[in-house]
């Protein structure tokens, strides 16, 4: 019996546990957050359908080769005085019924259908790297507001470390005042910097509440879903990303490699070399063979309707060679457009370089920069502590006032909250960084 009461209990407590797991909110990672995003962000999904348009174009180009088929049905009919079949005109009606396949197959086009293969080649890949830069873009942009929501955390924890600290000062206080050793005006004034820290919690939590709705609408997540995310553990802040703060020009180099945007732009590049050689097949001869059948039947010849178009059937096989002369300087001009289009995206690529080497020096001077203020931010909190300690010790004992206490624990304060940002920027910087080198954003 006693077993089968245990068996109740445990089952109960299994399903209370079940309820309160289930009714917590999914604690999103980093990873997560970047692949929802990318998933159901609108522009990507966008991007996504021009990267099929431009696959499309390809097989457009790729199928160009083939030979096309085309038919023809006619029926006409006529009355009065007309041209019969035998070439006499006379006063007869007739009808006559026509039917023809062709086909035409290009040979030689100048060199224009492998050129343009090979341009739409280059535009599918300019595509996908457009693709793969807004996935990129939309990646950084959700590592910010995910440090954002992490660094909101931390100083809502901040805040409720410094109201537990007046909160335990306050009955202190009132043993001091029963004792006689400090004045009743000093229980007041401790009071009041319990309140004073409830309304800081208060606005740390609601910005951490603003940061969390940010990064959800970033995510484009469905309305009332419950949202929260799952802060890693971060120990050693500088060891852990040492190895994303390096020197300028190797970041460089390894971004000219790897960046979307870079390798996009040689890709269009290339794609107005291509469109300069199909401009130039303007030049050039281009040859077709051309294949038909045709036959139809007449209602004033002799025989019937299926002897007419077995007899009347007729075959073609036909070399077509068309030799440009003069084309009032078009193709001319096409070219020099081509050349001009050339000169104009390679600027474009110089640019996207230039471009690139600024942002990167900048982000390492500011990483750099990031990193040794979190160093002194660090240096900041242990000596703060240590005054504060002091403090607190004089506090308790009656030998110093409320003031002097509220005093030393702002200043914890404020060195704890700059430490904190400090951290989450240089956190943010080396994530910059890992991004120019092409290496996966995580925490």
């Amino acid at each position: 019996m006693k077993e089968v009461k245990r068996q109740v209990i445990l089952f109960f407590l299994m399903c209370l546990c079940s309820v309160h797991l289930s009714a917590q909110p999914k604690q999103w990672t980093l990873e997560d957050c970047i692949r929802y995003a990318v998933e159901h962000n609108i522009t990507i999904k966008k991007m996504e359908i021009q990267k099929h348009v431009a696959a499309n174009d390809l097989n457009t180009a790729q199928m160009s080769r083939l030979p096309d088929l085309s038919a023809s049905i006619g029926q006409d009919w006529s009355f009065g005085r007309s041209e019969t079949r035998s070439g006499i005109t006379e006063t007869v009606n007739q009808s006559n019924s026509s039917f023809s396949v062709g086909s035409s197959i290009p040979i030689f086009t100048g060199f224009r259908i492998p050129n343009e293969i090979a341009k739409n080649k280059l535009e599918l890949q300019v595509a996908t790297e457009n693709l793969a830069k807004a996935k990129e873009d939309l990646s950084l942009n959700i590592a910010s507001l995910f440090l954002q929501v992490m660094f909101n955390k931390e100083l809502v924890k901040i805040n409720k470390n410094q109201m537990t600290l007046s909160e335990s000062q306050v009955q202190r206080t009132e043993i001091l005042v029963d004792a006689g050793k400090v004045p009743s005006s000093q229980l007041y004034d401790i009071k009041a910097q319990v309140a004073n820290d409830k309304v800081s919690v208060i606005e740390a939590d609601n910005n951490l509440k603003l940061a969390l709705l940010d990064l959800m609408q970033s995510l484009e997540l469905e309305r009332n879903t419950e949202f929260d995310i799952y802060v890693p553990e971060i120990n050693d802040v500088v060891t852990e990303n040492i190895n994303s703060v390096q020197p300028v020009n190797v970041i460089f180099d390894n971004a000219l490699q790897v960046k979307p945007v870079v390798k996009a732009q040689a890709y269009v590049v290339e794609s107005a070399e291509k469109t300069l050689n199909i401009a130039r097949s303007g030049y050039l001869p281009s040859l077709h063979l051309n294949l038909g059948y045709g036959t139809g039947s007449y209602s004033t010849a002799d025989g019937t309707f299926a002897k007419q178009f077995k007899g009347n059937a007729r075959e073609s096989i036909r070399l077509n060679l068309s030799i440009p002369i003069f084309n009032r300087f078009s193709v001319r001009n096409q070219v020099r457009a081509a050349r001009f289009n050339i000169e104009n995206q390679q600027l474009t690529l110089e640019n996207i370089k230039k471009d690139l080497y600024k942002e990167i020096q900048t982000a390492y001077l500011n990483a750099a920069s990031s990193q040794e203020k979190y160093k002194a931010s660090q240096e900041a909190v242990a000596s703060t502590s240590e005054s504060f300690k002091y403090a607190q010790e004089r506090y308790e004992i009656g030998k110093s006032s409320v003031f002097e206490f509220n005093e030393s624990k702002n200043k914890l304060l404020r060195s704890q909250l700059e430490e904190a940002q400090a951290k989450y920027d240089y956190i943010f910087r080396a994530k910059i960084l890992d991004f120019y080198n092409g290496v996966p954003i995580k925490l």
